[in-house]
C-alpha cells in the first residue's frame, strides 16, 4: 500500500472497505451543516446535524451531469454491534451539477443522525449518474447496502466520499 493511501482519512477511518471500495475522486464535493464544513473525520455532535446540510457539487463544469447522494451510518446501532449497518439517512438522485441539492429528487428524506452509543461514522457517497433513471424507495432504512445499491442501479465507483464522526450530545469515549 502506498504511503499516500496509508494516510488517506477514508482508509484510516475504514470507510474504504466498510462502505465503498477504493476509488479515484473525480469531482469536488462539499457538505456544510450551518457554518461547519464537513471534512473527513470531522467530529460533530447530534445537535449540530439536526437539519439537512447544504451540499455543493463541482464537477467538470459541463453543467449537464447528474449525481446521486447516499448518506449512511455503517455503525448502527453501535460501533461494536453494527447489526443495522448500513443505516440509510438520506437518498437523493438526479442532482444537477452546480445546483442546490433541492433540485434533485429526494427518494428517502433526511433523517438526522442520533447515535445512542459510541462514535458513529456518517458517510456521504456521491455517484455520477450515467443516465437519469427511476430509483425506487428502499423498503427500510436499516441494513441498506451501498455496494448493492450501486450495482443494482449501475452507478459505478463513487465520484467523491466524505464522512464525519457523530456522537450523542453528552457522549464521550471511543467507537464502542
Amino acid at each position: 500500500m502506498s504511503r499516500e493511501r496509508q494516510r488517506d482519512p477514508l482508509v484510516l477511518g475504514r470507510v474504504v472497505g466498510d462502505v465503498v471500495d477504493p476509488f479515484v475522486k473525480s469531482v469536488n464535493f462539499r457538505v456544510v451543516y450551518s457554518s461547519k464544513e464537513v471534512t473527513n473525520g470531522t467530529g460533530l455532535r447530534s445537535s449540530a446535524v439536526v437539519d439537512q446540510p447544504w451540499v455543493e457539487i463541482r464537477g467538470n463544469n459541463n453543467n449537464t451531469s447528474l449525481y446521486t447522494l447516499v448518506m449512511v451510518d455503517p455503525d448502527a446501532p453501535s460501533p461494536n454491534n453494527p447489526t443495522q449497518q448500513e443505516y440509510l439517512h438520506w437518498l437523493v438522485t438526479d442532482i444537477p451539477e452546480s445546483a442546490d441539492i433541492s433540485f434533485g429528487n429526494e427518494i428517502v428524506s433526511y433523517e438526522s443522525p442520533s447515535p445512542s452509543a459510541g462514535i458513529h461514522r456518517i458517510v456521504f457517497v456521491l455517484f455520477q449518474q450515467k443516465v437519469q433513471q427511476t430509483v425506487h424507495v428502499p423498503g427500510w432504512r436499516q441494513n441498506f447496502n451501498t455496494r448493492d445499491f450501486t450495482a443494482f442501479y449501475n452507478l459505478g465507483p463513487p465520484a467523491a466520499v466524505l464522512y464525519f464522526n457523530c456522537q450523542r450530545e453528552h457522549g464521550c469515549g471511543g467507537r464502542r
